[in-house]
């Protein structure tokens, strides 16, 4: 049986590689295991030992900590709704904001926020 809290770090390591554009083996290859193995991480099936999540989290350019961002304090993940970044539409967003040039994108987040203040 997956424990809540083997399934919300799955779920985080999934997130943040699909951010980064990284494929199940890509990451696989960089930390020097089988990409079924990385598949098993992500869906809380097996639990990823600290020193790979050290490796993972240094290869995705992430802390440890990123991993376990959204638990509470019974190791339960938060409601839904409390992670925008669940939402697949949210993670694309952000992928492409971040794919927009650094000048262009201030530019947008402005835009972005006035928007925002006016609605």
């Amino acid at each position: 049986m997956k424990h809540p809290v083997d399934a919300h770090v799955g779920k985080r390591i999934r997130h943040r590689r699909w951010m980064i554009g990284m494929t199940q083996q890509q990451l696989a290859d960089k930390v020097g295991i089988k990409f079924q193995q990385i598949q098993k991480y992500e869906t809380g099936m097996n639990r990823v030992s600290a020193s790979r999540l050290w490796d993972i989290a240094d290869t995705m350019g992430v802390t440890i900590a990123f991993f376990f961002e959204g638990l509470t304090e019974g190791g339960q993940a938060a409601p839904a709704g409390a992670d925008m970044m669940a939402d697949k539409e949210a993670l694309e967003l952000v992928r492409s904001y971040y794919a927009i040039p650094e000048a262009q994108r201030r530019r947008l987040f402005d835009l972005a926020r006035v928007l925002s203040e006016a609605a």
